[in-house]
Order: C-alpha cells, then structure tokens, then sequence
C-alpha cells in the first residue's frame, strides 16, 4: 500500500481515556488496518489501569519522563526516553510515571487499536 497523506493532528484532538491517560490519535483509520498511532501522556503520579489488547501488539516508544511499567507476570521495569516496551496480545499491562515531568510515549498497535479490543482487567 503507497501512503500519499501526510497527517497531522491538531493539539486539540487529545481526549482523557479513563484508562487513566491522555490520548491523541495520530494515525487510526480503516483505510491502514495494520497499524495505529497514538500518543499517550500520564500526569506526573498517576498509573493507568491494568488493561490487555485482544488480538492487538502494542509497542511503547517512550519519548519523554520516566515510568516504571509492568507487563504480564513479569516485575516492574523503569523505562525512560528512547526505550521500547513490546505487549504481546492480551497480555496485562499498565504505567506509572514516577517522574517529575509528563512521561510520554506512542502506542503502536498492530493490527490497529479499536475499542473492541480493549479489555479493562480492573472494571
């Protein structure tokens, strides 16, 4: 598939998920099934809720903080700037930013994030 579309998505676009984070959307559409972008921000202090992706590969690109984030069974591990988390499919997941500043990263899904997919393992 050729991709001719530069996108670019306004600040304003960014909405609280109760997950516990700040998203924007920068790339989730129909038309490019097999990838969604979205950056995520967590508040300095707060935890985003233990989640899974049915069926989806989630990858976390931090850009920005420090976060302690716990994937599956496995412990806590600190993540900072220029680190990648790879998620595989419904495999519990969650954040915290321990940092004095916004930790902030991009999810990057494959095939693209839906709600559909989405499992809160907290509700």
């Amino acid at each position: 598939m050729t991709i001719t579309k530069v996108f670019s998505i306004p600040e304003s676009k960014e909405y609280y998920f109760d997950e516990g984070c700040y998203i924007l959307e920068m790339l989730n559409t129909e038309k490019d099934p097999d990838v969604s972008i979205a950056r995520a921000r967590v508040n300095v202090g707060c935890t985003t809720r233990y989640h899974a992706l049915k069926g989806v590969t989630e990858r976390y690109v931090i850009q920005q903080g420090e976060g302690l984030v716990t994937v599956g069974d496995g412990p806590e591990q600190k993540v900072q700037a220029g680190n990648v988390v790879l998620i595989p499919p419904e495999t519990r997941q969650r954040i915290q930013n321990i940092g004095e500043d916004a930790l902030v990263f991009l999810a990057i899904c494959s095939p693209r994030f839906t709600l559909a997919c989405y499992q809160d393992l907290e509700a």
